[in-house]
């Protein structure tokens, strides 16, 4: 069973961290350009972190706080490159890719995950 990296007093860079071991471990890479937020009060606070890192840094998490883990998961590279469009993110070796996002907030009984999820 995997240990949720996201509980007070967990720092972000152990999101982060637990993001790329875990990708990593299956075969797969974790885009670097695109970064993870909080989210309270508007939809892209401070601070921003990334995917992939050194665990132990960052942010003390604390009860209260929103953010959101976007990872691009990739079979490939974890280099990127954006279409003119300016929206489009493609691998730069044409490998296969997909992005996920999840709006989490941060309580006393664990991560408690705020977007829609299917089964």
């Amino acid at each position: 069973m995997e240990q949720f990296q996201i509980v007070v007093g967990n720092r972000l860079r152990d999101i982060s961290h637990a993001i790329q071991t875990h990708a990593v471990s299956h075969g797969y890479g974790a885009a670097r350009d695109f970064l993870a937020h909080r989210i309270r009060p508007s939809i892209h606070e401070e601070p921003n972190f990334p995917h992939y890192e050194l665990p132990g840094r960052g942010l003390c998490l604390e009860e209260g706080i929103t953010i959101t883990i976007e990872p691009m998961i990739t079979t490939g590279t974890w280099q990127v490159k954006m279409d003119s469009n300016g929206w489009t993110a493609r691998t730069r070796d044409g490998s296969y890719c997909a992005q996920y996002e999840h709006s989490i907030a941060i309580t006393k009984d664990g991560p408690v995950i705020m977007t829609l999820q299917t089964n």
